[in-house]
């Protein structure tokens, strides 16, 4: 993927006075209210992450830096990419979240992907700001890049500016700069007896050691989101089946829900180390395959959903 030219507009200036828009004040507000409906067990992160937003969209942040950095480490399925997607969307809108998984940047040729490998090329990087002066840069799984890769994270985390293939030096003092990774999530699931205190110490040490020392140090937030209780799942699988019955009805397919529903949904989706994602899979895939058992009988797909313990399954009654 190339891009062969670059509109290299002006970044967010960093000292700009928001104070004075309302339609921003109105997003921050919300936001308050909505990542904790939307994430769900990390009660101690979210409050941090809200701070440097409003700090970032105030224009509280110095000149020349990224608006906000974080760097969100912990197991896979507990809401770490989804708090980034949640917080991006309600500040800029969709489709200002730009994701790089760096697993595919471990060789030194990725450079040429991310910069531009021939004149007249910008890259990756370069084809954000073609289309963007601000938003979130996701980079998946940081560590695994390779060292040259991360050189160019090193740039955009101190001075928020990068240099293209072009020759074009590229402003990204209007964007976020996003780092998950999985370090230390093996340890932090095993070590069960230990109190929250203790494992983000262990998590956060764990990723001092495997990041370059001078890209930690630039992160402005290092949180450790923790692994999600069962309880906390069971706040989840609601979540997704208000979710999926909202799609559904939007589809015609109008259900009430059984006491029955909820419970076998819990059974079926929580996973204790792979989180939310398991619990959506379930979620969907039941529901779905209940309404669509009854389309393909030629019958509606509205009615009572409930659960049919003979076949291990959920109907629509």
């Amino acid at each position: 993927m190339s891009y062969t030219t670059c509109a290299h507009s002006p970044g967010y200036k960093s000292g700009m006075n928001k104070t004075t828009d309302p339609t921003k004040l109105t997003k921050l507000h919300e936001l308050t209210s909505l990542l904790p409906r939307e994430i769900r067990g990390q009660s101690h992160a979210l409050p941090r992450i809200m701070s440097a937003v409003r700090r970032g969209e105030l224009g509280l942040t110095k000149p020349g830096r990224p608006r906000g950095s974080f760097l969100l480490l912990g197991p896979t399925g507990v809401g770490k990419t989804e708090t980034v997607v949640v917080t991006t969307n309600q500040i800029f809108g969709a489709g200002q979240l730009f994701r790089f998984d760096m697993s595919e940047f471990q060789n030194q040729e990725a450079l040429g992907l991310l910069l531009g490998a021939r004149l007249g090329e910008v890259g990756y990087l370069g084809g954000v700001r073609e289309r963007a002066a601000e938003g979130s840069l996701l980079f998946d799984e940081a560590e695994k890049a390779h060292p040259r890769v991360l050189d160019i994270l090193l740039q955009l985390l101190d001075a928020a500016r990068i240099t293209v293939a072009t020759g074009q030096t590229l402003d990204f003092s209007g964007f976020y700069i996003w780092l998950t990774s999985n370090i230390g999530s093996a340890e932090l699931m095993s070590l069960q007896h230990s109190n929250d205190a203790t494992l983000e110490r262990h998590v956060l040490t764990r990723a001092q050691q495997t990041l370059r020392p001078e890209i930690f140090a630039r992160v402005n937030e290092k949180l450790v989101f923790h692994r999600l209780s069962y309880e906390h799942q069971l706040e989840i699988a609601e979540k997704f089946l208000s979710r999926e019955i909202a799609f559904l009805a939007a589809r015609s397919h109008k259900l009430e829900l059984d006491k029955t529903v909820l419970p076998f949904l819990v059974r079926k989706g929580f996973h204790p180390k792979l989180g939310a994602r398991p619990m959506r899979d379930a979620v969907e895939k039941l529901v779905g395959d209940a309404v669509s058992e009854c389309l393909l009988d030629a019958r509606p797909g509205s009615g009572v959903l409930a659960l049919d313990e003979t076949r291990d399954c959920l109907v629509v009654r």
